[in-house]
C-alpha cells in the first residue's frame, strides 16, 4: 500500500503547514463503517478535522504522508490468521492496514527528526487488537505495539506507552506484559470493557514491575487522573528512562462521552501532554507519537483532540 495509492484527500489539499508536530491523516480513514450510526464512525474525525481548521491547526502542523510496506509490520506482530481474517472484510481490512501505515510514518518522521513529536488521526484504533480474526472494541490491529516495536527496529530500545482512554489497552498490555524495555502506563475503569487491568497485573518475568495499570472510579475527575500520574507514572518513567514515548490518545476518558464515565476535562489533557513533553525533553530528545483511540462525543473528542495537538505544537 502506499500514499500515492490511497490519496491524501482534502484535508492535506487544503493546507500544507510546517510546524514541529506532524499530523497523520488520509481520507481513506473515513471509508471504514463498522454499521449504521455506529459510534466509532468517520464523524469522530471529520469533527476533529473541522475544529483544528477553526483555529488554525492545520496550518501549523506538518502532514505525513501514511507510509508502504505496513503489511510486514503487521506480520511481524499478529499471527497470520488474525491478518488473513481481517483482510477479507471490505473496506475495513485495507483502512486497518493504512492505520498502521500511518502510525508507521509518524514514528519514521519523529525518528528521523523531520518533525519533533506527532499525532495521528487514525481510525479504527487498535488497542483492544489480539489475534482472534476479528473486531475487538473497535479494533483490528494493534496500532500502539506495532509502533513500539517499529520504533525498537529503528534502535530505539525503552519504550514507553502512555493510555489514557477510558478502556484498559489489553493488547498493548498482552504484547508486552513479560518485556522489561517497554513500560506500558494505563489509567482506566478496571469494570469497563473489556474488563482487563486489574491494577494488580504488574508483568510477567523479566517484565514485572514494567506495567502499571491504574483503576479509576467512575466520576474519576482532572484531579484523580493526575494523581495517578504523579505517584505511578512520573516515579516508573523517571527510572526507565524512555528513549521513544507512544501515547494511546482515547478521548472517551473526557467527560460527556458516550462510552466513557469520567468527568477529566479538556484542561487534563493539555496538562497530561506537557507532562509528557517534560518526560520527553528530559530523556529522548522530545520524541513523542500520539495515536488517535477512543472518543465517542463528536464535540467533545475534536476539543481535546484539538488542546492536545495545540500543546504538542508548544501552544
Amino acid at each position: 500500500m502506499s500514499a500515492g495509492a490511497l490519496g491524501l484527500g482534502s484535508w492535506e489539499t487544503a493546507s500544507a503547514g510546517t510546524g514541529r508536530t506532524g499530523f497523520v491523516y488520509d481520507d481513506v480513514y473515513l471509508t471504514h463503517r463498522i454499521d449504521t450510526d455506529h459510534v466509532e464512525s468517520p464523524d469522530r474525525l471529520r469533527r476533529l478535522l473541522d475544529r483544528m481548521r477553526s483555529l488554525g491547526l492545520d496550518r501549523e502542523v506538518t502532514k505525513i504522508a501514511l507510509r508502504s510496506g505496513a503489511l510486514a509490520q503487521i506480520e511481524k506482530h499478529h499471527r497470520s490468521a488474525h491478518v488473513a481474517a481481517i483482510r477479507k472484510i471490505p473496506v475495513t481490512g485495507l483502512v486497518a492496514e493504512a492505520a498502521v501505515g500511518g502510525v508507521l510514518a509518524a514514528v519514521d518522521a519523529v525518528a528521523g527528526k523531520r518533525v519533533a513529536n506527532a499525532f495521528c488521526a487514525v481510525r479504527p484504533p487498535g488497542h483492544h487488537a489480539n489475534d482472534t480474526g476479528h473486531q475487538e472494541g473497535f479494533c483490528y490491529y494493534s496500532n500502539a505495539a506495532i509502533a513500539a516495536k517499529h520504533a525498537q527496529s529503528l534502535g530505539f530500545e525503552n519504550i514507553l506507552v502512555i493510555d489514557w482512554d477510558y478502556h484498559h489497552g489489553n493488547a498493548t498490555q498482552n504484547a508486552f506484559y513479560s518485556d522489561p524495555s517497554v513500560l506500558f502506563f494505563s489509567t482506566h475503569d478496571f469494570y469497563a470493557y473489556p474488563r482487563t487491568g486489574d491494577p494488580s497485573l504488574t508483568g510477567r518475568g523479566a517484565g514485572t514491575n514494567f506495567n502499571i495499570n491504574v483503576h479509576l472510579e467512575r466520576g474519576s475527575r482532572d484531579k484523580d487522573m493526575l494523581d495517578a500520574w504523579d505517584k505511578k507514572l512520573l516515579p516508573a518513567a523517571e527510572k526507565f528512562k524512555p528513549d521513544f514515548i507512544l501515547i494511546s490518545a482515547g478521548f472517551d476518558s473526557r467527560k460527556d462521552d458516550l462510552l466513557g464515565r469520567f468527568l477529566v476535562e479538556d484542561d487534563a489533557f493539555v496538562r497530561m501532554t506537557r507532562i509528557t513533553m517534560d518526560l520527553a525533553r528530559r530523556h529522548c530528545g522530545g520524541r513523542i507519537v500520539s495515536l488517535l483511540e477512543g472518543g465517542y462525543n463528536l464535540d467533545g473528542l475534536a476539543r481535546a483532540a484539538s488542546a492536545h495537538v495545540a500543546t504538542l505544537l508548544g501552544g
